[in-house]
């Protein structure tokens, strides 16, 4: 018997790896501005509450830096324009979409990236499957705030009982207590397992065919 009626996916660490795209768009504009580089591992540790938080962690000075409204309009600029470049879905991530369609799942990606790299890399892997993705906005909260998992859900025609978030980090399962649904955290993105058991979510999984074990 069916636990959900939907599953609600992040995006980054998630279903793709988006590390190394990231990591290159942030070392471009920091070259460009002639600031210093960041090694992969640093990038991971500063992603995950949306790319201005991203910029301003990779920032010296963060947002006081006089320079970073225009290093944050580049870095968009480029990013969404080279976000597919070196980015691909986990391994299993693509059988299990497609087995969560095939069995009538209604499934929707709510992410804290920019909604035009969102709506271009679901374009890309997952608009077979999937219609409803959701990026970061001006003017919309992102995540953890349950804003965008509710316009999700909303397009859906579905309840936060009905429903399963998705995700690699302690933002998600933030984000899913806050629209009052179960999350299930996977191990394959930017967190490590350790926090993951610190933050107790319904579930923890390895693989991504595991996922259809739980719902």
């Amino acid at each position: 018997m069916k636990r959900y009626k939907a599953v609600i996916f992040d995006l980054d660490g998630t279903l793709l790896n988006t590390l190394e795209d990231l990591t290159d768009a942030v070392n471009h504009v920091m070259r460009q501005f002639n600031y210093p580089e960041h090694t992969i591992e640093e990038i991971r540790s500063f992603v995950g509450n949306g790319i201005k938080l991203l910029i301003e962690r990779s920032l010296p000075d963060g947002k006081d830096n006089p320079e970073f409204d225009k290093i944050f309009s580049e870095f968009k600029l480029y990013y969404t324009s080279h976000c597919q470049i070196k980015t691909r879905p986990y391994d299993g991530i693509m059988e299990l979409i497609a087995a969560l369609k095939e069995q009538g799942y209604k499934l929707a990606i709510v992410s804290n990236k920019n909604q035009s790299a969102v709506t271009e890399l679901n374009n890309i892997y997952f608009s077979d499957y999937i219609s409803t993705a959701i990026g970061e906005k001006e003017g919309v909260r992102k995540k953890p705030a349950p804003d965008t998992v509710i316009k999700a859900l909303s397009e859906l025609g579905i309840s936060s009982d009905d429903a399963v978030y998705v995700g690699d980090s302690d933002v998600d399962r933030e984000t899913a207590e806050n629209s009052n649904m179960d999350c299930i955290s996977v191990t394959w993105g930017f967190r490590d397992r350790k926090l993951l058991e610190s933050l107790n979510p319904y579930a923890i999984i390895d693989k991504p065919a595991e996922l259809l074990n739980y719902v």
